[in-house]
């Protein structure tokens, strides 16, 4: 239990971040100037940037392209302390988190915890479904994908064939729209090379929406634009459809349709990872925490929350802000503003959320935004989207490493149609056993 307790007490005023993500690696940087110690904890050594976990997923980037360690993005800032460890519950009154390596007091606690997937109380599709909360997860599904081809090359019955080389996505958000091209752009200038012996006509991909449409909360021209180019890519999408039940083999729809398909990958929605410990009132049905306009959680003064965790009511925007990158980055630049005006005895700013868009790919030369400048929106699709969002990814990456990867993979990618990192390390998804995959014999 030293892992903790050997971080020196420094005299000044402790802010314990829990979580690495957007919002939490952000305040901690706003703080390198403040006088104060810093100490962020997560359960992984280095910060991820999930909205390019699917591409890592289909071979399209190697891990450590996206992912960067806390103690080389913040090893000059003298003020931080980082721990590896699972954050287990909170005491609030004697301002103390305890954590799989000790105990850790604090002045200042803000929970930067995001999401985890929400199945909705389906324990079966938990256990035999794929989600992309993280880089193991990315890194399952492109071992379960590459292994499901490996093995479709044995299989002499048509129906077993099917099953490995279908595939199914529930949900239509940005994650499921960016998958499903994903894998369209896969079965037309990847897999045809590396596996001439298989019919990849017989490769469907199939996108289930439960809701009318598309990419919902983007613009009605986005939508539109998604769903015309998941079409001329072969995609099959099921709106008004959801899935009803999934054993890891046999797939059945509300609607009444029977798949077949191995690789089930979740992106149907999310719900807050609260730690244990604060007053249950404070933590709303969604599972994240309510939070006043200084992201201050409901019942505190010293515990803030920010990011996908938070769940701040306002007019524009009175179920939360939406859970994506720019609203955790915005309340972490805050956030850190606000902690030296405490300091300092002076009054905390509120937050407003800037609205910079939204934007998604579906593959090469197709792409949908919603922009957002100087107060009017201005939709974007197709060659020019596609730049703008490749521009707004790389950029957003964490540090000058990560972008120089990602670029030269994404041009290579661009120059040869070809995904370089596909190679199986790890284990796939666990097939089930009465559904075996019968190999034929090699002669």
């Amino acid at each position: 239990m030293e892992g903790l307790t050997k971080i020196a007490d420094l005299g000044k005023p402790r802010v314990v971040i829990v979580g690495g993500g957007f919002g939490g690696l952000q305040l901690a940087k706003e703080l390198a100037d403040a006088p104060v110690q810093v100490v962020l904890i997560d359960k992984h050594n280095y910060h991820a940037f999930q909205p390019l976990l699917y591409q890592v997923g289909t071979a399209g980037l190697n891990a450590d392209s996206i992912i960067s360690p806390f103690r080389k993005i913040l090893n000059e800032q003298e003020n931080f302390f980082f721990r590896l460890a699972d954050v287990q519950s909170i005491d609030a009154t004697a301002q103390v988190v305890e954590t799989s390596i000790g105990l850790l007091r604090f002045d200042y606690l803000v929970l930067a915890t995001g999401t985890t997937s929400n199945y909705f109380g389906d324990k079966q599709m938990e256990e035999n479904s794929i989600s992309l909360k993280s880089v193991g997860d990315a890194i399952e599904l492109r071992n379960t994908l590459l292994s499901n081809f490996e093995q479709a090359l044995e299989v002499g019955d048509s129906k077993q064939l099917n099953s490995l080389l279908d595939f199914v996505i529930v949900g239509g958000g940005p994650t499921g729209v960016e998958m499903a091209g994903a894998l369209s752009e896969l079965r037309a200038h990847v897999f045809p090379r590396d596996y001439p012996e298989l019919d990849l006509k017989q490769m469907d991909i199939h996108l289930v929406q439960s809701g009318p449409v598309l990419l919902k909360g983007m613009s009605t021209e986005a939508s539109e634009h998604a769903l015309k180019y998941l079409k001329d890519m072969d995609v099959q999408v099921w709106l008004d459809n959801r899935v009803t039940s999934y054993d890891g083999y046999n797939v059945a729809l509300k609607s009444g349709e029977k798949l077949v398909a191995r690789t089930l990958i979740w992106a149907a929605g999310v719900t807050g990872a609260p730690v244990a410990g604060l007053d249950p009132a404070a933590l709303l049905k969604s599972n994240r925490y309510q939070v006043n306009e200084f992201n201050q959680v409901a019942g505190y003064d010293n515990v803030f929350a920010i990011g996908d965790i938070a769940q701040m009511a306002t007019a524009a925007y009175p179920e939360g802000h939406p859970q994506v990158a720019q609203p955790a980055l915005q309340q972490g630049r805050l956030l850190g503003e606000n902690i030296k005006r405490l300091l300092n005895k002076q009054p905390m700013h509120p937050f407003v959320y800037a609205d910079k868009g939204t934007m998604a790919t579906i593959g090469r030369h197709r792409a949908v935004g919603d922009i957002i400048l100087f107060g009017k929106q201005y939709h974007i699709t197709g060659w020019l989207g596609w730049l703008g969002w490749s521009f707004v990814h790389i950029m957003a990456l964490v540090s000058f490493r990560n972008r120089i990867a990602v670029f030269f993979a994404w041009a290579w990618n661009y120059l040869t149609q070809d995904k370089g990192m596909r190679y199986i390390i790890g284990k796939p998804k666990a097939p089930l056993t009465e559904h075996a995959v019968e190999v034929k014999p090699i002669v």
